[in-house]
């Protein structure tokens, strides 16, 4: 199929792993290369079946996860590893990697702990690793270029986790949308609809947020979910197709993430200097994407600086908190923009004896920036007695070294 596909979920019952995959295998993703893929990342402890049923007399695909035995928990740490390592298709890879790292940040905010420290419970399980990978796969097999979703019902209620009941949506999924901008709705239904595997899926899947786009259809599926409540099918859908016209189709060839964003701004002429670097470390803390100073030139020749925040609208109230405490302003201007952001996950590469983190930022799966960590990169200058330059140069090099290697061939 061709790359130009795009895809549209409808999430209007909710979203988790099984139904994901179900809805892209009942769409016409080959099981086999699914199950390759599966296999590559947890060899002989994970089979994937297929079952046909009906929910509130729609027919779907029931997935069946069956796994062998192994550890319940498994941290952030090791299935980047393990994702790393495996024998995948470059774009099967990258998004894999940015499902669990979506998830591993969510879940480190919602328990206040460090990401790799994460242990991802029923998250990390094999179920949820066979979902993860093989909805990717099947994204990757259907040659879906381009998708949007409906807002996620999200159910309400308690569900059970690895820590006892907690209330729904659960805190991980009102992460994981918050920290995107993400629409969602209730959905009406009193039980969980939507998981945090299920919501990273779409999110990492899904550029835009809508009703059916314009679309000549080429096809579609169905994904069923274990519930089969009355008078509400508990199903996710995902429609094919090409953009029925110009504007949408240039919009499938842009793979840059289309998220919401907040702005706060202020202008100050008035506050000690030395007190700005607290007050921008204080906002990068509480969860802002970004905090910068402008200098202006104000009423009667005063100098001053414009202190602008981008954030998540979530995060509105507390960077308001914080502008007005920390700061002499006694007012902000804020404005809602769209921010459109490229897939990006971190990888370790060797430098002489020193490991140092690397955020590579990807477009349609290929990397296009590597950035090391400046704190690693300092850290290895010291261990290797050699300037700061040589080593982020030789970071670089291992960066652009690994990503040539994991490039699939021509």
């Amino acid at each position: 199929m061709s790359t130009a596909t795009s895809a549209w979920f409808d999430c209007s019952s909710g979203a988790s792993g099984d139904m994901v995959l179900g809805a892209l295998i009942d769409a016409g993703a080959p099981v086999g290369p699914i199950r390759h893929a599966v296999e590559a990342v947890a060899p002989g402890d994970i089979r994937i079946r297929t079952e046909r049923v009906t929910r509130c007399g729609l027919a779907a695909t029931k997935v069946h996860v069956d796994t062998a035995d192994g550890p319940p928990h498994r941290t952030w740490h090791s299935i980047r590893r393990t994702l790393e390592e495996a024998a995948l298709p470059g774009s099967v890879r990258e998004q894999a990697l940015s499902v669990f790292a979506r998830l591993a940040r969510a879940e480190a905010a919602v328990h206040g702990i460090a990401v790799d420290d994460v242990h991802f419970h029923e998250v990390g399980a094999l179920d949820a690793i066979g979902d993860v990978v093989g909805s990717c796969a099947a994204f990757h097999e259907l040659g879906i270029g381009a998708a949007s979703a409906t807002p996620i019902a999200l159910g309400s209620g308690t569900t059970r986790s690895a820590h006892g009941r907690i209330p729904v949506p659960v805190p991980a999924v009102l992460r994981l949308l918050a920290d995107h901008g993400a629409p969602a709705r209730s959905g009406g239904l009193p039980y969980e609809m939507c998981t945090p595997t299920g919501a990273a899926l779409v999110l990492t899947f899904c550029r835009t947020w809508n009703e059916l786009p314009p679309l000549r259809l080429s096809g579609g599926g169905t994904g069923a979910g274990t519930r089969d409540p009355e008078g509400v099918p508990n199903v996710l859908r995902v429609v094919l197709g090409v953009p029925a016209d110009p504007a949408p189709q240039e919009a499938a060839a842009d793979s840059a993430r289309t998220t919401q964003a907040a702005v706060v701004e202020c202008n100050i002429d008035d506050l000690d200097p030395r007190i700005w670097p607290h007050v921008l470390d204080r906002l990068m803390a509480a969860g802002a994407s970004d905090a910068w100073l402008t200098p202006i030139l104000m009423k009667k020749g005063r100098p001053a600086h414009t202190l602008s925040v981008l954030c998540p609208p979530a995060l509105l109230p507390a960077v308001r908190e914080i502008v007005m405490t920390e700061t002499s302003t006694i007012g902000t201007r804020e404005y809602r923009v769209e921010k459109r952001e490229l897939d990006r996950h971190f990888i370790t590469v060797p430098v002489g004896e020193a490991a140092v983190r690397v955020k590579i930022a990807t477009r349609d799966g290929c990397p296009v920036n590597a950035q090391p960590e400046y704190e690693d990169v300092a850290a290895a200058a010291e261990l290797l007695g050699v300037p700061l330059k040589t080593a982020l140069a030789r970071a670089i090099a291992a960066a652009n070294t690994d990503a040539a290697n994991r490039r699939p061939a021509p």
